[in-house]
């Protein structure tokens, strides 16, 4: 469980937070902050509407007669294959991630991405048979994984320090507000007659993309990927619009813009050499610290997919099923009502979760979730013993609604914020891919799986959830270090070692001293950058 602490072994590595801890001016008392806040909305936060819709929507289609009758009544498998085509296609695009977002940069990728989605929407909104339906589903996928990598970095590297954890966090909550729109739609267009009672909101899943596709025109780009491709004055720019409005801003920009390069200096220095496709996946397995850094974003992968969320977000009308809950519109309302819940406490947990330590949160996170899941497997086996309409049946409706803020804690919350902050720039891609090749796989496993097996052995099939649980609350403990209230450069080197963190302030001090050169105080007395910093 050792892991090198900035604070511990780096006396002066803290010097940026201890800037923006002093600047108690709030965000939205800063007209450029303020404004940079609101285009992330649609432009990054918006992508997990997309991803909420589609997730919501095949939940919900599944008691949508007219969908049940046009593919001819899915079997089990056939149900999880259609749900798992969106997978497969996010399987096949995670190799291209990295390259096309250090070519693009972090906005034209999310363009890009989201432009695709829009073609898979089209095409899913007016297939005619079973298998153009599936293609539509594998264009879907292989399109969100481009948006959600660049749109949680994009928030992570433009957000001022005192809010980014808070904005990262709130980019998995606004999951569910594609999810209640979708579940919303579906649930006034379940009734038609027609085929527009699922080709609606298949058709209306085009929304949340055009959202990106017109806000990334008024979002600026990544400093971090402008540094990275030479192009610092348009980075420091941004820097000081953006981040230099508030008490002692400019010492602020001037030394964030510092840390930014010396770490992308360092990290070529030490950054595996290669070239093609291949070449950029070579630092997976550079060293000691990147092995670690890429096994505990497989594992959050995976964790975030098989902590008993995906038979809520996908298989409700089966769930509800086993305690007798069949009818078709009731099974809508339950659906509707549980994403409504999870906005309700998703968005606050969001502003509340990121304050604390993220190995308590996670911690937190994976023990409720467990508990929940051992109350909820009892309950059912209750109702299946005395019958439909017991209160053991009540029950498991209950703790299907108390599982919501205990995921949402650590794996809705903070999965994104600690991955930004887990990998240094060059790798940030890279990791946030990897980790969503994991969520692929078991989303795939899941949402194929899971069918086969309610219908197989009922209730006994949330036993395999409990006991996985335990495994991931072994996982956090022993696995996962601290990375609260740092910097992103702060953090970029925590895993290698003091003689690295020495070069990277070495390279932090050089860059002050020859690029920015003497930074003014307020009353006009100059004094070297270095004891300035000495004075932080």
């Amino acid at each position: 469980m050792s892991i090198i602490t900035a604070k511990e072994d780096d006396p002066s590595s803290s010097r940026l937070t201890d800037l923006a801890s002093l600047d108690t001016i709030p965000w939205y008392k800063k007209t450029n902050l303020r404004f940079l806040y609101f285009i992330l909305v649609p432009t990054g936060l918006g992508v997990e509407w997309t991803s909420g819709f589609d997730s919501s929507m095949m939940n919900s289609l599944q008691a949508v007669k007219s969908w049940v009758d046009y593919f001819d009544n899915p079997t089990s498998s056939r149900l999880g294959l259609l749900n798992a085509m969106y997978s497969l296609g996010a399987l096949m695009s995670i190799p291209f991630i990295p390259k096309t977002s250090h070519l693009l940069g972090r906005r034209y990728t999310i363009l890009l991405s989201s432009l695709i989605m829009i073609l898979g929407a089209s095409l899913q909104a007016s297939s005619f048979n079973s298998h153009m339906f599936l293609a539509s589903r594998w264009i879907l996928g292989f399109g969100i994984p481009f948006a959600i990598v660049n749109a949680s970095a994009l928030i992570g590297e433009l957000s001022y320090a005192k809010e980014r954890a808070i904005m990262t966090s709130l980019f998995n909550a606004s999951w569910f507000i594609g999810a209640i729109i979708a579940a919303g739609i579906t649930y006034v267009t379940f009734g038609m007659d027609s085929t527009w009672g699922w080709r609606l909101p298949s058709l209306l899943q085009i929304v949340p993309s055009l959202c990106q596709v017109l806000g990334v025109w008024f979002c600026p780009e990544s400093p971090r990927w402008l540094v990275a491709r030479d192009r610092g004055e348009e980075a420091l720019g941004i820097l000081r619009k953006y981040h230099g409005e508030g008490i002692g801003g400019e010492e602020f920009v001037r030394l964030e813009y510092a840390l930014i390069k010396g770490s992308l200096e360092m990290e070529k220095q030490i950054a595996s050499k290669g070239d093609g496709w291949i070449g950029w996946w070579k630092d997976v397995m550079r060293d000691k610290g990147m092995r670690k850094r890429f096994i505990i974003a497989g594992v959050m992968g995976f964790f975030t997919q098989w902590s008993g969320n995906g038979l809520l977000s996908f298989y409700m009308k089966k769930i509800l099923g086993l305690v007798g809950i069949r009818d078709d519109r009731r099974v809508q309302q339950v659906i509707l009502g549980n994403t409504c819940w999870g906005l309700v406490n998703a968005v606050p947990i969001a502003f509340w979760a990121p304050r604390f330590k993220r190995r308590v949160m996670f911690l937190t996170c994976t023990v409720g979730t467990g508990v929940v899941y051992l109350v909820w497997t009892v309950a059912s086996a209750r109702a299946s013993i005395e019958g439909e309409g017991t209160k053991a049946g009540v029950a498991v409706l209950v703790f299907i609604f108390v599982y919501s803020p205990f995921y949402n804690i650590g794996w809705n919350a903070l999965a994104y914020t600690y991955l930004v902050e887990l990998f240094p720039f060059q790798q940030r891609s890279k990791g946030i891919a990897f980790e969503q090749l994991t969520v692929r796989f078991a989303v795939f496993f899941n949402t194929y799986i899971n069918p086969i097996a309610l219908d197989a052995i009922g209730w006994k099939y949330y036993i395999v959830y409990c006991i996985w649980i335990c495994v991931e609350v072994l996982t956090v403990y022993l696995l996962f270090p601290e990375t609260y209230n740092r910097t992103l450069e702060e953090l970029s080197f925590m895993f290698e070692g003091k003689e690295v963190q020495d070069r990277v302030r070495q390279n932090v001090d050089k860059v002050l001293s020859v690029e920015l050169g003497v930074i003014g105080r307020k009353d006009g007395q100059k004094v070297s950058s270095r004891n300035e910093i000495e004075r932080v």
